[in-house]
């Protein structure tokens, strides 16, 4: 959804990201906090919502997309110190497969202020952060930490960094959420994702054994996250519908296929992410509205 109106030692213990100065910055501040945009809301929550008006289809609110994503992620939390799984290398895999993915190509018909969203992303890697995580409805919280571990964000505005805690959601009714804000004078994009093992109300349900539970469910709900990123990351915004629901929000909790190929081969399962153009041509598989606009690029 559109919007919901709503330093300690820092020991970094992985991190192959390249060519960035540890020296702390601080987040720019500002009279309110960082709105929480695209909330991937958890299955069966069913947020406030105005019904959309006339056609389904989003519709360009004047603002700029991303014409690339330069995307660097952050492990945040005291347990991943002595973590062993696969969420960490898998999440890395994930964000190196998705670039020039059929997938990523799902968001590229938006267009705005600035170019067109492209299919093309860079990864340059993760940081480990083994300090104690904040609260993730504190969006300046997460904002920080972003701005604590990204020392030089990406001057274009292109920067996007998702930031994976140790917490559970607990009664939280939602699984992730991206936002915007400024470090060093720079726009960045971040994202905010639970710890989802076993948490049934985040979980897509991939029963093909290639990872782990906790792995699979961050894979999908990374992928609403950062195709609201692109297409619509910041104010007055991009691209979203009548009722304030982006692209990722539009096809949450639906999957078309079993598994989704991305551009190194790997496999998720993931939901499909808003087409207009699939909507009006008829080649898109259905919402839970029924409306058929969603692509998964399988």
């Amino acid at each position: 959804m559109r919007k919901l109106s709503l330093l300690l030692l820092a020991c970094m213990v992985s991190m192959f990201a390249l060519g960035q100065n540890q020296s702390t910055i601080s987040a720019d501040q500002s009279a309110t906090a960082p709105p929480m945009l695209g909330i991937h809301w958890a299955k069966g929550v069913v947020p406030d919502l105005q019904p959309a008006r006339r056609s389904p289809n989003m519709t360009y609110h004047g603002g700029v997309i991303m014409p690339t994503a330069n995307v660097t992620a952050i492990f945040w939390g005291t347990s991943w110190a002595n973590y062993t799984g696969d969420k960490i290398s898998g999440m890395d895999s994930w964000y190196q497969g998705f670039s020039n993915s059929n997938y990523a190509k799902t968001s590229d018909e938006y267009t705005g202020s600035n170019g067109q969203v492209g299919p093309t992303t860079s990864y340059a890697g993760h940081y480990v952060d083994t300090s104690t995580a904040g609260n993730g409805n504190n969006t300046s919280a997460i904002l920080a930490e972003v701005c604590k571990m990204i020392t030089n964000p990406d001057p274009s505005g292109n920067g996007y960094y998702p930031v994976y805690v140790d917490k559970t959601r607990g009664s939280n009714g939602y699984c992730a959420y991206h936002s915007e804000g400024t470090c060093g004078g720079h726009r960045v994009q971040f994202g905010f994702f639970f710890k989802l093992d076993g948490d049934s109300g985040c979980d897509p349900g991939d029963t093909s054994g290639l990872h782990s539970q906790g792995l699979a469910a961050l894979a999908n709900v990374s992928g609403h996250e950062l195709s609201e990123a692109r297409t619509d990351p910041s104010n007055p915004g991009a691209w979203y519908d009548s009722s304030g629901q982006e692209n990722g929000d539009k096809c949450a909790w639906t999957f078309n296929v079993p598994l989704v190929t991305f551009s190194n081969g790997t496999q998720w399962k993931i939901q499909g992410e808003w087409s207009n153009a699939a909507y009006n041509n008829g080649t898109g598989y259905p919402n839970l509205s029924g409306q058929k606009g969603c692509l998964d690029g399988h």
